[in-house]
């Protein structure tokens, strides 16, 4: 994989050339600090590659790709306040290491910049990436309300919940793809080609993502082990151990998951012993796998070449096996 190495490696050097601590520093050191904070940076380096694949640049792509991953950290400070979480890939949260107001308003500036970044294109191109970038962070609100709200319902179902996940995170890395096929002047069919391999791999990711927020490495993984059964999230191992559980264990689940105590520790022991039982990580390691399998089966209507493809393909087995 050094190719994607390579196009982390030039988009991290672009980042830190761009983004620079200005006055007032109370409002851009937040932005430095999540932003230098590491991670995959999964969204701009498809970006990059997408652009590529499709006959330009990778460089013609970097302002694109620096604005998907602005964009995305700005929704990770908010998320990470209207979560309360203590951790953000091992390292305090931008509102635990100033404080909320600081942390909404540095947000509300990142989004603000990820707009700008769009100026520097031309004409259609310009046009283009503006309206998929405002439908995408409107979904993207739209999945973290489903997100919220179902941490209080009761009678939330899988498909509501695919859903929920799609446009909270996948139809990003969907747009993060399809941004490099708009930089590329890429056909209207494959624009939306490989904007739907995006979204299938991002809804893979968020599953993969679900799996590890319970059965990852504290380590490796950078967040919070058990986070989600400590918020009470509906998540697909939750909705699927409810659905094959005992009638005695669907009872205490659902207690379980209307309580939070001061120490969780019990809690998230009695919550993954319901899921083991049910069978839940397995189920949700299929799902992951049949997701997988429809982004791999887009690439054959693409109208790129058999080593693009297996470039997209290798990426895509790379992150369905990921630890972090």
């Amino acid at each position: 994989m050094t190719q994607i190495a390579q196009y982390r490696e030039t988009f991290i050097n672009y980042l830190e050339e761009k983004v620079t601590v200005t006055e007032p520093k109370n409002l851009y050191e937040p932005i430095i600090y999540i932003l230098q904070l590491g991670g995959k940076r999964l969204r701009p380096v498809l970006t990059l590659m997408t652009a590529e694949i499709f006959g330009t640049s990778h460089k013609k792509a970097l302002d694109a790709a620096l604005a998907v991953e602005v964009f995305h950290n700005f929704s990770l400070v908010h998320d990470d306040i209207m979560d309360d979480a203590p951790l953000r890939r091992g390292k305090e949260t931008v509102h635990e290491k100033w404080d909320i107001n600081t942390g909404i308003l540095s947000g509300d500036a990142m989004l603000i910049l990820a707009y700008q970044l769009f100026e520097n294109y031309e004409g259609k191109t310009f046009r283009a990436l503006a309206e998929l970038f405002s439908k995408t962070a409107i979904e993207v609100c739209e999945g973290q309300q489903y997100d919220i709200d179902f941490e209080t319902r009761n009678n939330v179902t899988i498909p509501e919940y695919l859903k929920m996940i799609e446009y909270k995170t996948a139809v990003l890395v969907g747009a993060a793809m399809k941004m490099g096929a708009l930089v590329a002047d890429a056909s209207e069919q494959d624009a939306q080609g490989i904007y739907d391999f995006g979204r299938y791999l991002g809804v893979a990711f968020q599953l993969q993502d679900d799996y590890l927020d319970a059965y990852g490495d504290p380590k490796t993984f950078g967040k919070q082990v058990g986070g989600d059964i400590i918020e009470n999230k509906k998540t697909y191992l939750y909705l699927k151990a409810l659905e094959n559980a005992s009638e005695a264990n669907q009872e205490t689940l659902t207690k379980l998951f209307a309580t939070q105590p001061e120490d969780p520790t019990d809690k998230v022991e009695a919550v993954m012993n319901i899921f083991n039982e049910s069978k839940a990580p397995e189920a949700i390691k299929t799902a992951i796998q049949d997701y997988t399998t429809r982004a791999f089966q887009l690439l054959q209507t693409l109208n790129i070449g058999a080593k693009e493809k297996q470039l997209l393909q290798a990426f895509g087995e790379q992150l369905m096996n990921r630890t972090v």
